[in-house]
This record gives structure tokens, sequence and C-alpha cells, in this order.
């Protein structure tokens, strides 16, 4: 039986951990490397790390804090933001992360996935999609810069091209759910879990450790990303395992 895995997200801007609700009004939620211990620490299977400040600065800073986790850190961390071509993945890498993921520099030039992939392996590359519910065309469009820019990429049309081009995981957020704290989007996940041959990280939602189970067992998800409920403590990485192997799911 494949082993689900629980991925604390540290979205990083300025060198602090912050968190907001559909990637709006966002607050103070702790130092990067101190959060990334504790996770570590209480038996987090992956880490991502995703900078969302836009400025050379930012990604300067991030590639300090990914130096500085590197160090401490046993488990493997996934590092996003900034990376629009293959020397910055080689620049992350370098700096100690396991795995880039790549977003909208993915979806303006696809190509950036297959020389990642070819360089580095298909191991290495998470392709993070963020996707919203276009009521127009009745379907999940992918949503680039950031959550600010439609596409007119449909969501598991994008997830197979991704995965063509070279990308081993998929780290799906639903822009709907983000922040909300009511669960995730079951239907979004189901539809890109059932679309390709990888796993398939599923974001956006996540308020209790019931939400997470069922984004195995309703989602189909190969894994469950959550950042508020670890951070502001209002609940552990071991609750959550405990009630994954409580009701049945493999977990570490």
């Amino acid at each position: 039986m494949i082993t689900k895995r629980i991925i604390p997200c540290l979205d990083v801007k300025e060198g602090r951990v912050v968190k907001g609700i559909q990637f709006l009004g966002l607050k103070d939620a702790g130092d990067p490397v101190e959060l990334a211990e504790a996770y570590d620490r209480e038996g987090a299977d992956e880490l991502v790390f995703l900078d969302i400040s836009a400025s050379h600065e930012g990604r300067k800073t991030m590639t300090d804090v990914v130096e500085q986790v590197a160090a401490k850190l046993a488990i493997p961390f996934t590092v996003g933001g900034g990376i629009n071509q293959l020397s910055d993945m080689k620049r992350m890498l370098r700096a100690g992360a396991d795995k880039v993921s790549v977003n909208t520099a993915a979806v303006l030039r696809p190509e950036l996935i297959t020389e990642g992939a070819d360089f580095f392996g298909s191991q290495c590359i998470v392709a993070a999609i963020d996707a919203k519910y276009d009521e127009d065309s009745d379907c999940y469009k992918v949503y680039t810069h950031g959550g600010r820019k439609k596409t007119e990429w449909e969501v598991t049309a994008w997830a197979k091209e991704a995965v063509k081009r070279g990308a081993g995981e998929i780290l799906l957020t639903s822009m709907d759910a983000d922040g909300e704290k009511t669960g995730f989007n079951h239907m979004l996940t189901k539809l890109v879990s059932r679309a390709v041959p990888v796993p398939v990280i599923a974001s956006g939602g996540a308020g209790s450790a019931h939400h997470m189970l069922e984004a195995f067992t309703i989602g189909e998800a190969d894994a469950a990303l959550a950042a508020s409920i670890f951070h502001y403590k209002e609940t552990s990485i071991k609750e959550v395992k405990d009630y994954m192997k409580k009701h049945g799911v493999n977990v570490r």
C-alpha cells in the first residue's frame, strides 16, 4: 500500500512565513527556519517552501533561508517561487532543496519543465498548479502570477501537459478553498489525480485532520498539504497521523 504524506507548507515573504485567505490578507506566521526545524522534529514527511516575494531581494532571501534550513533538516523539501530558468533550479538545489516547484514560468514557457527534468530528473520537478472554478466555461481554469491571471488552460489538460513534459509530481492548489479551512476541493483533486500517473499533492482548505483524511479517501490525493492549522498549533503532525492510522490510511 502506498504511504500517504503529510506536508506543511511555508509561504515565505521577505524572510518570514505568512498566511492569508484565497491568496489575500497575509499575516505573519513565524520564522521559517524555526518552523521547518519544528516540523521535521514532529514527523512531517516533507516540507514545501514557496517564495511569494516577487522581487529579486525576495529570491535572494529565499536562497539564504533554504541554506539555513538545509543545514538542519533531515526530510525532503521543495522550493518554489521565482524559478524562471534552469539556473534558478540549480541555485535552489545547490542551496539544499530536494525538489523545485514551477508555476507561472512553466505555463508561460512549458519547455522549462522539460529542461529541468532532462537535467535533474523528473523526481526533482514539481508542477504547481493554482486552479479556480470558472462559471462561464464550467471547468477549473489554471491561474498564474500568484493567482492574479486566468489562463486558457483547463486544469487537467495542463496537468497532463506538465507530466508529458517531465513533471514528476503535481502540487494542486484550489484557490477557492485556500485558507478557508472548510476542507479541500475534492472534485478538483480527484479530477487531476485520475488524469495523471504521477503523485498529486492536495492543497488549499485544510482545517482539520478529517479534512486531510478526505483528501486521501475522496480526493484520491497522494499527499495533503496544510499551512495555518500547523503554524497556529490548531493541530499537530502527530495528531493528524494518529487520526489517519485510526481510519486505516497508511502513513509513516
